[in-house]
């Protein structure tokens, strides 16, 4: 069984905080902005929903992204025997033994696992290559589930 230890990315919080932050100033600004117009009030419940879609959404992938969240994955284990063990920050642990799969991205900056437990619950996953600490051990975590591949 191999086990992969996972690391907190700071590189990529930094390149989510500039897409999220704009993004969600913008549309805050100009949501505020039509909310004191008077024929624009409709437009601006709209542009505040997508401000507070998009701010919840950001943190919630920086909040994975370093680790905090309590169902960020911390640990993974590939075992030989065709399944995968995910350990999440909150104590508990996903063992993917039924429809795993995997989904590398074209840029090779990170990949997805979905698959399902023993109790039939769908998980999703999203690892990036700044959590595995060096290009090595992301190369031979993503040699090593090509197996599962799509």
């Amino acid at each position: 069984m191999d086990e992969y230890l996972l690391h907190p990315d700071k590189r990529g919080v930094f390149w989510d905080a500039v897409l999220y932050v704009p993004t969600v100033s913008f549309l805050g600004f100009y949501g505020l902005t039509f909310w004191y117009s008077k024929e624009y009030t409709t437009l601006a419940y709209a542009l505040w929903f997508l401000a507070c879609f998009f701010l919840i959404a950001g943190v919630n992938r920086i909040l994975r992204r370093l680790l905090v969240a309590s169902g960020a994955p911390v640990r993974l284990d590939v075992d030989k025997k065709r399944r995968v063990t995910v350990h999440l920050k909150g104590g508990d642990s996903v063992a993917l033994a039924k429809d795993l799969r995997y989904f590398k991205d074209y840029a090779g900056r990170s990949f997805g696992l979905s698959g399902s437990d023993g109790t039939g619950k769908t998980w999703q996953f999203v690892f990036h290559r700044g959590q595995f600490g060096d290009q090595a051990t992301f190369t031979k975590i993503n040699n090593a589930l090509e197996v599962f591949g799509s």
